[in-house]
């Protein structure tokens, strides 16, 4: 009986690691710093908890998208794309990036999870 109560112990042991391992890997990022890339190359690094309200002009092939940064929060304020699909996605989220393709623009949390393939 002996034996089995170890067994038992260390199955316990187990499932709380990884149950606590499980919750360190899934919490959200606390840090809130923004890369704007452009046909993947990095043009900002910028850090929403320190930065002022400001707009940032990106051009690409003769087109223009504004940035606005505002309250610690960042958001595609207009572009000259046909779709104007990055305007309507929105304040930038966890887990959500805002990709302009026609002129091939990202803005993702610095840690986002954004593949290759539409970069």
């Amino acid at each position: 009986m002996r034996a089995r109560t170890v067994y038992i112990v260390i199955t316990a042991v187990i499932l709380i690691g990884a149950a606590v391992w499980c919750a360190y890997v899934m919490k959200p990022k606390s840090g809130k710093t923004v890369v704007i890339s452009q046909d993947g190359k990095v043009l900002y690094h910028i850090d929403l908890d320190s930065e002022k309200d400001k707009t940032i002009d990106v051009e690409y092939d003769g087109r223009k998208n504004i940035i606005e940064i505002k309250g610690g929060r960042i958001h595609m304020k207009s572009a000259d794309c046909p779709d104007h699909i990055c305007i309507d996605t929105g304040w930038l989220e966890d887990g959500k990036p805002i990709v302009c393709l026609p002129n091939r623009l990202v803005i993702e949390y610095e840690d986002g999870d954004i593949d290759g393939t539409a970069r």
